[in-house]
């Protein structure tokens, strides 16, 4: 009997960015392809009846005409806003506001916590994605609630305690020493622990005080190999609030780079309205950005400047924004992707938009050496996607020119009826 599993189908391939060179040259896909797994890694990629041939006890799945890609990567959400995902018609202050600061708080309950966290992760799981980048709340209950979850379902997880110390209600404020405190304990229980990485995560400058940030720079200082997240630059209000609570920066960015927030495993969610100071030094320093487009349409942040940005060579992710953002599904945020690509008239193609969700939001959480590419040696997260999911999408199908228009039509349509397996540490879910 053998432990090994061989998953054939259309393989999907990179080989390098498609973002900083042509799509072309760097993603490819095998129309026999086929994937070999075992003991949760990949054992080998390539032509499917050869891997066949050579491993002839492998217990085999044929997945047809279905294509086998790297798992979803989001790299940006807020796991406690699941219950509020679709509130109507606020910006980002009134969301905090309204929404996302009354319902952090019932994250306090422990029992919440943990129901919100499996509900989050089966929800996503169930849209093909397997990797997370996520904010929990101010209390260490709701940082554990996740990663507990996680190691259930065998998911690489990175969280972080979100920090908070001004401009938010009662019960949802620390202060800069027991956010310093309760993230160090944090980072001593999960970091590197199983399949789980910390992100120290001030919220944001609105939210956290030059003494708060200081004190999290300093930890960050001491666990140089965590990831440190926030937000920056989502929307106009919100950079005149930060100017004002801060009148001595230079920009945005400076408020964090002024206390050390700011580095090659510094990553930003939105980053919208930049400045040109703040790319170049974005650049230099190597941290990544995340673009939340369905976020930023429907909370009405801004446009995402993804190829100029990628022209900088800075590492960019794909993220749904979860609750901010209107899906949990990877496969909308392509589509929301496209879209504003379109809208600056620079679209993405479909190769780019499937790197994004997967080689790219894993480089962009430093994971690129061990999710986001169907690779030996891997990890074994692949999500299956059916290319004739639905009636619309399989009539648009039978029409298509290429494989990659097949592809596009899913990315534009799907949601997660076009899931058709999803693999985790090599287990199939589901």
């Amino acid at each position: 009997m053998t432990d090994q599993m061989l998953l054939l189908g259309q393989t999907l391939n990179f080989t390098g960015n498609p973002l900083e060179d042509r799509w072309e040259n760097t993603v490819s896909i095998d129309s026999a392809g086929g994937v070999l797994i075992a003991g949760g890694h990949i054992q080998a990629v390539g032509n499917g009846a050869e891997l066949r041939k050579a491993h002839p006890f492998a217990q085999v799945t044929d997945y047809g005409d279905a294509l086998i890609c790297p798992g979803f990567v989001d790299a940006h959400v807020h796991y406690p806003q699941t219950a509020i995902i679709a509130s109507w018609g606020k910006r980002l202050i009134d969301w905090l506001n309204l929404y996302t600061f009354p319902e952090e708080m019932r994250l306090a309950d422990p029992a919440y916590a943990t129901d919100i966290a499996g509900r989050y992760l089966d929800l996503t799981l169930a849209h093909g994605t397997t990797t997370v980048c996520s904010y929990a709340t101010i209390t260490p209950q709701s940082v554990n609630a996740i990663f507990e979850a996680a190691a259930l379902r065998g998911q690489r997880i990175v969280a972080g305690k979100t920090c908070m110390d001004r401009n938010a209600p009662d019960g949802l404020r620390d202060t800069a020493q027991t956010a310093y405190d309760d993230s160090k304990a944090l980072i001593q229980r999960w970091q590197g622990k199983g399949r789980a990485g910390y992100a120290i995560t001030p919220r944001f400058t609105p939210t956290s005080t030059p003494e708060q940030l200081a004190a999290l720079g300093a930890l960050w200082a001491e666990y140089p190999d965590c990831l440190m997240q926030t937000h920056l630059s989502e929307q106009l209000d919100e950079i005149a609030w930060v100017r004002d609570l801060v009148p001595t920066a230079r920009d945005y960015l400076d408020t964090y780079e002024e206390h050390g927030l700011i580095g090659a495993r510094a990553v930003y969610g939105h980053a919208i309205h930049l400045t040109p100071r703040e790319i170049d030094r974005i650049s230099e320093t190597g941290a990544a950005l995340v673009h939340c487009p369905t976020s930023n349409t429907f909370i009405g942040s801004g446009l995402f400047d993804m190829v100029s940005l990628a022209a900088r060579h800075i590492p960019i992710g794909l993220a749904t924004d979860t609750g901010g953002g209107s899906s949990f599904s990877m496969l909308r945020t392509m589509a929301a992707a496209y879209e504003i690509g379109q809208l600056r008239g620079t679209p993405l193609h479909a190769a780019q938009l499937m790197w994004l969700a997967t080689a790219g939001s894993a480089r962009s959480l430093h994971l690129q050496d061990k999710i986001g590419t169907l690779s030996a040696g891997f990890e074994a997260d692949i999500t299956i996607l059916d290319l004739a999911s639905t009636p619309a999408i399989a009539q648009r199908a039978s029409n298509a020119q290429d494989i990659w228009d097949m592809v596009f039509a899913t990315l534009m349509m799907g949601d997660d009826r076009a899931i058709k397996d999803v693999w985790v540490a090599g287990q199939k879910r589901g």
